[in-house]
């Protein structure tokens, strides 16, 4: 039906930071942290910010199509002079002894481009909204031992059904930066490595963890933060 196209399969690596660690009672320090943090990653990718404006949804399967439940996520790029559609399924995360001694959560995801119909084609099939939010910040890519990508945004809901212009923040005054990269069964020790490197340069502001495992307030990030804002992020690092 022309509704998908471009289907691309990876696993994926997700470094989540912990929540709190950009919390503050201050809205004006979280606002420095970020703009410090958005400093640090220019000088660190040597490129402008992207910014980012996601309208997702998340879609699960009715007891028609089986048994087991699915749940696909639709994506929507709001940044983009006509919105641009992307459907993305999420696998379970690697388990085992390896996936423990590794720093990065690997998951399989499989990503397809799609037409502005693809919400009434999964309504169609069967499947219905579960949730939605609109996650606004930024991104960053780095390209050194693998192709890593950089998100830092605030995650929001909405009042009303698709009204993402009256969406308000889930968690006011916290920031979700997430680290990911593609990578293939082959390679994905050595983009491990790489993104484990990566993030070692963010550790003055912020130190990154798998999801659901909380690392703390950095000690240093207040300081690293104005220093970073002093400098005005002149120096490529």
């Amino acid at each position: 039906m022309g509704c998908f196209s471009n289907v691309k399969e990876w696993k994926s690596f997700r470094l989540v930071k912990s929540r709190a660690e950009l919390k503050s009672t201050f809205s004006a320090k979280i606002q420095i942290h970020v703009e410090a943090l958005e400093i640090l990653l220019q000088g660190l990718c040597g490129v402008h910010r992207e910014r980012l404006r996601i309208h997702e949804m998340c879609l699960k399967s009715g007891p028609n199509l089986g048994l087991v439940a699915s749940e696909v996520r639709l994506l929507c790029d709001l940044e983009q002079p006509e919105p641009a559609w992307t459907v993305k399924h999420v696998g379970g995360a690697m388990r085992g002894a390896g996936a423990e001694q590794i720093s990065v959560l690997v998951r399989t995801m499989v990503e397809s481009k799609a037409s502005k119909n693809v919400l009434r084609v999964f309504y169609a099939l069967g499947y219905k909204l579960d949730h939605e939010l609109l996650r606004v910040g930024f991104a960053f890519h780095f390209q050194r031992g693998a192709q890593i990508t950089i998100t830092v945004s605030s995650v929001n809901k909405m009042l009303k059904l698709h009204a993402t212009d009256e969406a308000v923040p889930v968690t006011p005054g916290i920031q979700l930066v997430e680290v990911t990269a593609p990578a293939s069964s082959e390679n994905y020790t050595e983009v491990v490595a790489a993104m484990s490197s990566f993030c070692e340069y963010l550790a003055p502001l912020l130190h990154l963890s798998k999801p659901g495992v909380s690392t703390g307030v950095v000690p240093t990030a207040a300081a690293a933060a104005a220093s970073l804002m002093s400098d005005g992020g002149g120096t490529t690092l």
